[in-house]
């Protein structure tokens, strides 16, 4: 698809981390219109609300990476708030991109999609074949009706809606909390605390074997892009249109272990680490396969290191935005 910089891109979620690397990405390329809405302004979860925002807008591209996110702690705490609000927010934002004559939608997932057991590296031809991870499959559900969504408009209306489904992410505007944030942004807390105080050691849970697979930000809004402004015909080469999404990842993995002397190697983490192995490791692996994404012109260009540099000087330079 030819780039046309004057078309209005509304992307919903632009606070959150995915969707303000996003924003970023857009306007470093140079888009001259991108729509933001805050909660303030526009509450995805008013289906009138939105439908007024689109129609009053004349929106022509959309990137749909608002949702409600968490750690294990908070979709186990809060499972019906995860499948509700996921639900309804991309159900609210494609039913009025259709209905207001938005022909190009970009939905973005997670891979907790896959089944717990699927094959490693997860292919896309691994979703709806096995049982999910118990404790955030109601997020998982809300993701798979959002790519299902897409898939739906594009047989019965002719609508070119696209989904792309990142392995894990970090980066700026990660959540730093220190209960319901995820791994990285959790040591690199972690890590930041135990230098400011001295400690001699820091404790990480589990053994330090399980293997995953991180992307930085940066990254994931740029594949985003991409895969928006791939021509129709060359995507369809790759997507069939029972099973359209598209993983994005680094192909890379690493264990716990290597990503904890990193994180201490960023931080200036001298102490001895101490793994817990009375803590639960999770599953053993979970790395995506990105061939699909490869082919279409997109490899990941951030290694991990100096991605983890980013993120902690964004965490370090942003203490008063980072929640207690």
């Amino acid at each position: 698809m030819a780039r046309d910089l004057n078309q209005n891109v509304f992307v919903a979620g632009h606070r959150g981390m995915v969707g303000s690397a996003v924003v970023r990405r857009l306007q470093a390329l140079g888009y001259a219109s991108i729509l933001t809405a805050g909660r303030d302004e526009l509450n995805l979860l008013d289906q009138a609300a939105v439908q007024t925002y689109f129609q009053a807008n004349k929106i022509d591209q959309v990137y749909l990476a608002a949702a409600k996110v968490g750690g294990i702690l908070a979709n186990n705490s809060y499972p019906a708030d995860f499948i509700y609000e996921n639900l309804i927010i991309e159900a609210n934002v494609i039913q009025a991109a259709h209905s207001s004559g938005v022909q190009k939608l970009l939905f973005l997932g997670s891979s907790c999609i896959y089944p717990k057991h699927a094959q490693q590296p997860m292919k896309e031809e691994a979703l709806l074949t096995g049982m999910l991870e118990a404790t955030n499959e109601p997020y998982a559900i809300a993701k798979i009706a959002g790519i299902k969504l897409c898939e739906s408009y594009n047989r019965q209306h002719g609508r070119d809606y696209r989904s792309v489904m990142p392995t894990n992410l970090y980066g700026p505007h990660d959540n730093f909390h220190p209960e319901n944030s995820h791994v990285i942004p959790a040591l690199l807390r972690r890590f930041h605390e135990a230098v400011q105080r001295g400690d001699a050691e820091v404790v990480i849970w589990g053994s330090g074997t399980p293997m995953r697979e991180f992307l930085h930000v940066d990254d994931m809004a740029a594949a985003s892009v991409h895969v928006m402004e791939l021509d129709r015909a060359s995507l369809n080469v790759h997507t069939t249109p029972m099973l359209s999404h598209i993983n994005v990842g680094t192909g890379k993995d690493c264990s716990i272990r290597e990503l904890a002397e990193t994180v201490a190697h960023v931080t200036g983490f001298q102490g001895r680490l101490i793994f817990d192995s009375s803590k639960p490791d999770g599953t053993p692996r979970k790395l995506m396969d990105v061939g699909r994404l490869n082919a279409l012109g997109w490899k990941a260009t951030i290694a991990l290191e100096n991605g983890l540099h980013d993120t902690y000087r964004w965490f370090v330079d942003n203490q008063n935005l980072i929640r207690a």
